[in-house]
């Protein structure tokens, strides 16, 4: 390989690596259709009432990550916690391939770089900047990275059938949300982001390389555009986390 200024940009395009994901996890019996949760009161809520049983597990340091599988319209889709940062989501989502899934619509929050998002406001992300690592040695190096565009098609579906409101836009996805400073933030607005989370562009990258689809949805939560940072309880709001894991169930069934 050819060395480069900063080892992140060595990115090497060669499909098989020491440990591969689909040489060392068994497929299992899980739906085609998953989605990536970072709600981890509702899937516990669900798992308590019987309505999402496990079906697999994966395992780290951390302790046990199950796949639990949910009936949502009659059809069945699987459901899981990808962890925090992109490095942790990228591996959980590699692994969840390998498991079997191959169509993902994920759901998450939000920091707001417009004060005008309010909070539990729907975003869909159509692109991602990488200021982050993981997405680094899926793919070449690039300032952004799309999200699978019938992926977000489907979301767009289902939100409009259902009126809700939403907006689309550009995502800031960074491994350090305690150095998102205004210098930066001015920065990422300026071209054109509209919010700020850790794994968009890891879930972006590892699905282009691993071929499948994955497209994301967000709520507004705390808001970072200002000189100081605005909590806005954006972790109360289970109204909105509920909805917004039900809502992602039925636009990855349309995929």
């Amino acid at each position: 390989m050819k060395t480069r200024d900063f080892p992140i940009l060595e990115f090497d395009p060669t499909p098989r690596a020491v440990i591969e994901p689909s040489e060392q996890i068994t497929p299992s019996d899980v739906p085609e259709r998953c989605v990536p949760c970072f709600f981890g009161d509702v899937i516990a809520g669900l798992v308590e009432s019987g309505a999402a049983r496990e079906t697999a597990c994966m395992k780290s340091e951390m302790g046990r990550h199950p796949i639990y599988v949910m009936e949502v319209g009659g059809s069945e889709v699987a459901l899981y916690q990808p962890g925090i940062s992109a490095a942790f989501a990228a591996a959980m989502l590699d692994e969840v391939i390998a498991h079997g899934c191959r169509k993902f619509v994920a759901c998450g929050a939000a920091g707001v770089l417009d004060r005008e998002i309010d909070a539990g406001h729907i975003i869909v992300p159509v692109s991602a900047v990488r200021d982050e690592g993981a997405s680094y040695h899926y793919m070449a190096p690039s300032r952004e990275v799309e999200a699978d565009p019938a992926g977000v098609a489907a979301i767009e579906s289902v939100l409009q059938a259902h009126g809700r409101p939403y907006i689309k836009g550009k995502t800031w996805t960074t491994d350090a949300f305690y150095r998102e400073t205004p210098d930066k933030v001015a920065l990422r607005r300026s071209e054109g982001c509209i919010a700020v989370e850790m794994e968009a562009a890891a879930f972006f990258a590892v699905a282009r390389f691993r071929g499948v689809t994955f497209a994301q949805m967000l709520y507004g939560g705390d808001d970072v555009s200002g000189s100081e940072w605005d909590h806005r309880e954006w972790h109360k709001r289970t109204s909105v986390r509920e909805d917004l894991l039900m809502l992602a169930a039925e636009a990855c069934l349309l995929l």
